[in-house]
């Protein structure tokens, strides 16, 4: 193990600058002894940082993932701090949230005609109603993936009545 010749930290063989204060190391790296031409940083001055990108996702990106747990993720992009500043996100996390409560709604109250239809009829009617049932949950289904594609491709679509209730939470 090597030490810094300016502070004394402990450092790597081979290290060309001290990680802690900085200074250039008189060994230098293996790279730097097979390439004496190569640009070093003076004396005191730490090596530049790797580029990093910008974190976070982009819009449509994080438009479409608003819709993959509904309500859940609606309000989560609704809450977090870079993404409820954009009206595009924010009108689908609300459209996330409308629809999900909407096939909540939907949902309870078919329940409950299936069991009154059951009721009444003595078990045919759910002859029909379990097909209707598969249908309907299907529609929605696509709905939901079509929603989550539209908004990957940077569109705003707007659902029947949901869509403007949306719209107008997400502000013009």
């Amino acid at each position: 193990m090597a030490f810094c010749g300016s502070c004394g930290t402990q450092i790597g063989d081979g290290v060309a600058f001290c990680p802690k204060c900085g200074s250039a190391q008189a060994s230098g790296t293996p790279a730097q002894a097979a390439n004496p031409g190569a640009v070093v940083a003076p004396p005191g001055v730490p090596p530049a940082a790797p580029a990093v990108s910008s974190p976070g996702m982009t819009n449509n990106v994080a438009g479409a993932l608003a819709y993959i747990l509904g309500i859940f993720t609606g309000i989560l992009f609704l809450v977090l701090e870079p993404y409820n500043k954009v009206r595009f996100i924010r009108f689908h996390a609300f459209q996330s949230i409308f629809l999900a409560v909407g096939w909540v709604v939907f949902w309870i109250a078919w329940h409950m005609l299936w069991l009154v239809l059951g009721a009444v009829t003595g078990g045919w009617g759910w002859i029909i109603a379990g097909p209707l049932s598969l249908l309907v949950g299907l529609a929605v289904f696509i709905c939901w993936i079509f929603v989550m594609f539209k908004a990957y491709n940077n569109e705003e679509y707007k659902l029947p009545i949901i869509g403007d209730l949306a719209a107008k939470q997400a502000g013009q």
